[in-house]
């Protein structure tokens, strides 16, 4: 099951996608599901699917706004150096344990929404990635188990401002500009995707291929991230697990390659969808 945010009008909502279309669903569930988040946290997702079933559609997908996938997550934690190819091309060493950093919700937009490309800087970088959606919470959550954890999986677009990265030692500052992650199309519901570690993701830049790879190259593995970031945080329902990039970015080509206004990019992740932006400013 595919389940976007959106909205219409202004007005806010959530929906499982069919086709071209989309089947409303705060329209047709208790009031107390007002999110997507809502209705993960009360492990709700059969109740959604039964909603769905039959429907026709209420709304093209042509006609609606794409939210982020969750909008509004709690926390959005995401891992650094997670591709052999990416942790070569950057010249850091191998770490013994995974390298984590946070966005903020407004650092990110939905499906076919603008990128903003920031006004203090050109080093606007590329970085395709898979997303894990935490259904279940918890802490210290085992690895043999975490993937009982998931809601289910989306494309995420990491944008990073390269040169704020390099301002400290800390690169928070230039994975957080407004509206230079994406997060989407969808969320596809875990028991459409048996494996994680099974995926082809590819990046591109206006049509031409910039980063591809299998998710089963991740250094460490959605169930063992989860293992490792649930031991210092206990993760809720609607949490945004984003595993890294493979190698292929920008700013290690010669010369670099940044995007600028009107670049369209795009994270193609098999089994879930394609991730679309266009950079404006």
């Amino acid at each position: 099951m595919k389940i976007a945010s959106y909205s219409v009008d202004g007005v806010a909502s959530f929906g499982v996608v069919t086709g071209e279309r989309i089947v409303d669903l705060r329209s047709r569930l208790p009031e107390r599901y007002e999110t997507l988040r809502d209705v993960i946290a009360a492990d709700a997702l059969d109740e959604a699917r039964r909603a769905a079933d039959g429907q026709p559609g209420d709304h093209a997908l042509a006609d609606i706004v794409f939210l982020p996938v969750i909008p509004h997550p709690e926390k959005i934690l995401a891992v650094a150096l997670n591709y052999d190819d990416h942790i070569a091309e950057t010249g850091r060493p191998k770490t013994e344990n995974s390298a984590w950093f946070i966005r903020v919700p407004p650092s990110q937009c939905g499906h076919r929404q603008p990128l903003l490309m920031p006004s203090v800087s050109d080093n606007f970088d590329f970085e395709g990635e898979l997303a894990a959606i935490i259904g279940t919470g918890g802490r210290a959550i085992p690895a043999a188990s975490a993937l009982n954890h998931v809601a289910g999986y989306s494309c995420y677009f990491d944008g990073s401002i390269r040169d704020w990265q390099r301002h400290t030692r800390q690169i928070t500052s230039g994975k957080n500009f407004d509206r230079t992650g994406g997060f989407g199309p969808w969320m596809v519901t875990a028991d459409e995707v048996p494996d994680p570690q099974a995926l082809e993701l590819t990046t591109r830049l206006n049509g031409k291929v910039e980063q591809h790879a299998n998710t089963g190259q991740m250094v460490f593995s959605v169930a063992q991230l989860i293992e490792y970031c649930s031991t210092w945080t206990t993760l809720v329902p609607g949490d945004v697990i984003v595993t890294g990039t493979p190698g292929g970015v920008g700013f290690k080509r010669t010369p670099p390659l940044f995007m600028k206004v009107g670049d369209e990019v795009e994270v193609e992740i098999e089994s879930i969808g394609t991730l679309q932006h266009v950079v404006g400013k």
